[in-house]
């Protein structure tokens, strides 16, 4: 099986060409779809074995910004195509999230251990017995016919040029190309970021998820775009990243929290000691974070860091 993976994924590489600013933004789309396309299928094999909890990760994230991809890049082809796309990309998602999830728990519970010299290991036991449950469930979606016939049809259509693509009349005078519709995504996603300003203080778990999701789809578009843009996109990149792992840890803790303390009347004493000394200290952490973010927000909002943004748009 890896074989016919690393045959696949080869001549999938011989169809990758870079993005051009003149390109139109249905092969521009295709372009992006397909880099992760590959990534994904390189992390197959491993997701399968489980032998490193990293190939979930990565290919989870491949299913993620293709769905984000596709969400971007949708008005510019026929509808069903996309639609059956990302429909099967969130089935796969979903069930590479549900390993994930509890990878992460059992990976930072096997640090605590480890750095308090404490024992978790009923919590993990529990966990670990939910995620083999969550590895067959995710076996299952990647043996079914489903998968198969996307991965096909996914393929076919990130190799052929026109593709699904709506009509573009070539006499029109209207934006179709990269470099004409492009800076206007990326403004218009970051005027949905900051149009969080007005519920920051209040610092409501449910809000600041939600920014989170937001910011994390404007990074994937600057992400998607960045080899045409100005030098600087990379340094705005990196901005993203650090204002989305700040969020992305206080929603960790916060779907940590809801898992684990479903545990505790399953535990001895002991264990439930042990953990419940463990669900202190990441709250603890939650809280700090929430206290910091006030500064984090004021920083990217900051003209030194939006003039990163502009500087890379210019470029187009």
């Amino acid at each position: 099986m890896e074989a016919t993976f690393i045959d696949r994924t080869a001549d999938l590489q011989t169809h990758v060409q870079p993005i051009a600013p003149t390109d139109t933004m249905a092969e521009a789309g295709r372009k992006v779809l397909l880099l992760d396309f590959i990534k994904m299928l390189e992390h197959e094999a491993g997701s399968r074995t489980g032998e490193d909890i990293e190939d979930v990760h990565d290919m989870r994230v491949s299913t993620r910004r293709m769905r984000s991809a596709l969400r971007t890049f949708e008005p510019f082809y026929k509808s069903k195509p996309v639609r059956v796309f990302r429909a099967q990309l969130k089935k796969v998602a979903d069930a590479l999230g549900a390993v994930r999830d509890l990878d992460v728990l059992i990976d930072d519970l096997r640090g605590w251990e480890k750095k308090q010299n404490v024992s978790l290991a009923a919590s993990i036991a529990l966990l670990d017995e939910a995620r083999q449950d969550a590895r067959k469930q995710l076996l299952r979606a990647l043996d079914k016919n489903d998968y198969t016939r996307f991965t096909k049809g996914f393929e076919a259509f990130l190799k052929t040029p026109g593709a699904g693509s709506r009509h573009q009349d070539p006499a029109a005078l209207s934006p179709v190309q990269v470099r004409h519709i492009v800076p206007a995504l990326i403004y218009e996603q970051l005027g949905v970021v900051r149009a969080y300003d007005a519920a920051i203080e209040e610092g409501e778990p449910e809000t600041l998820h939600a920014l989170r999701i937001e910011f994390k789809r404007l990074r994937y578009l600057v992400h998607f775009f960045h080899e045409v843009m100005g030098s600087t996109a990379q340094d705005f990149l990196k901005d993203l990243k650090s204002i989305q792992d700040h969020l992305g840890r206080m929603q960790d803790v916060q779907v940590a929290t809801d898992r684990l303390e479903e545990l505790l009347p399953d535990l001895d004493d002991e264990g439930a000691a042990a953990l419940t000394a463990y669900l202190d200290a990441i709250n603890a952490e939650a809280e700090e974070l929430g206290e910091k973010f006030g500064a984090v927000w004021k920083r990217f909002n900051s003209t030194t860091v939006q003039k990163k943004l502009a500087s890379a748009l210019v470029a187009l």
